[in-house]
Order: C-alpha cells, then structure tokens, then sequence
C-alpha cells in the first residue's frame, strides 16, 4: 500500500490555517485482475454538505456543548459502519507530510498529535487507510455515511467526545480546499479522512473521502 500523507504546517494544536493539499493513496482491492475498480462506496448525494447554509450558524440541530480541554485520543467509533479501532498518534515524516497509520493492521487510525485534540474548539483530524493489500481497512465504509449519524472518539483521560455528521464529501487530489477542510469554524469539530473516488494502478485513488462532523455530546 502506498503511504497516506497530507501537509501540515509546524503548529502545536492549529496546524491547519496553511494547509495547502491532502494527498492521500491506497492499494485498491483489485478483483481479477482488472485496471480499473469501482474502490470502496462512495457517499450519497444526499450527504453531502448543505453549501447554501453557513456552517458557523450551525449545520448540527441544538445548543453548542462545552468543549473539553487537551487530552490525546485513544480509540474511535462509528457504529453506522462498524468501526471500533484504537488510534495512534502519527507526527510529521522527514518530508514534513503527516506520517499514516500502519498499513499492516487494517484496524487502525492515526490522529495528528500536534493537532486539534477532539472535543477541543477547533477542528481535529483523524485518519485511516481504505484498504491494505489483504482487503478491506478501518475507513472502507467511510462513505456511505450520512448525515445525523454519530463519531464517538474516546480520550486518554478517560473523555468521549461524540460527533454529529453533517456532511460527507469526496474532493479530488489536485484539487483538495484544504480552508473549507480544515478551517476554523469556532466549534469543536472532527474531519476523517481516508481515499475515495475511483482506483487505477497506474494512478492509485484520485479523491479522499472527508467526512464533517460537530460535537453534540461529551461524557
């Protein structure tokens, strides 16, 4: 599998206000032989973001939660899809790219621990890989989320942060809104990320999946 990267600049807990691009790639489950696959599913259109309403007002129905203070993340959920992984924290590679989870264990999401911690005011990013050459990874049902299902990111000191989507979408490689992303709407708010759209061998994926939640819910 290839390496699942995206830039970041050298900022303790607000990296992404000059996040130029997400450049994710992954080793698509290749069925008989074929140069092109359909990849893993891809959202609905019923998902996506709701671009005539300003995400600041408030995309998530009720009043803000408080939000929590630092605290590194331990493990994330998604009943809708049947996830339930431990995350690891990735850091910067010698390229300055976020280094990924291990491709090996299929089971596994990394958390930028220089970033936005969940449940903090601002916007944390997980990730995952889509698939490994064994078949299926943690993020392979990513998108077929939908709007007003839950992400439960539990935290080391013991916190559960819970998220509301409110938007799946698939953005192209080379045409990656990082600001629309990753910017600071003044919520708390959770990006997860893995690759998307259709697969070749010559070119791996050519999109990333990005789901957009708020937080609703700490206990």
């Amino acid at each position: 599998m290839g390496r699942d990267s995206w830039t970041v600049r050298r900022t303790r807990h607000k990296p992404w206000g000059a996040i130029a691009l997400v450049l994710l790639t992954g080793a698509a489950l290749m069925r008989n032989g074929a140069d092109i696959s359909p990849g893993p599913p891809q959202p609905a259109a019923a998902a996506a973001l709701d671009t005539g309403r300003d995400v600041t007002v408030g995309p998530v129905e009720g009043e803000p939660v408080q939000t929590l203070a630092y605290a590194p993340a331990a493990r994330i959920g998604i009943p809708a899809i049947e996830v339930d992984a431990p995350i690891v924290d990735v850091n910067l590679d010698e390229q300055g790219w976020i280094a990924a989870p291990s491709a090996e264990d299929p089971n596994l999401a990394g958390w930028y621990q220089n970033g936005i911690s969940p449940g903090q005011r601002g916007t944390a990013v997980v990730v995952g890989h889509v698939d490994n050459l064994s078949g299926p990874a943690v993020f392979y049902g990513l998108g077929s989320l939908d709007k007003g299902q839950h992400v439960e990111v539990t935290r080391y000191d013991g916190r559960v942060a819970v998220f509301q989507v409110y938007g799946v979408e698939v953005f192209a490689k080379n045409d990656f809104p990082g600001p629309r992303v990753y910017g600071d709407t003044g919520y708390a708010e959770l990006r997860v990320i893995t690759c998307g759209g259709s697969y070749t061998k010559a070119g791996g994926y050519e999109a990333n999946v990005v789901v957009f939640a708020r937080l609703v819910e700490t206990r």
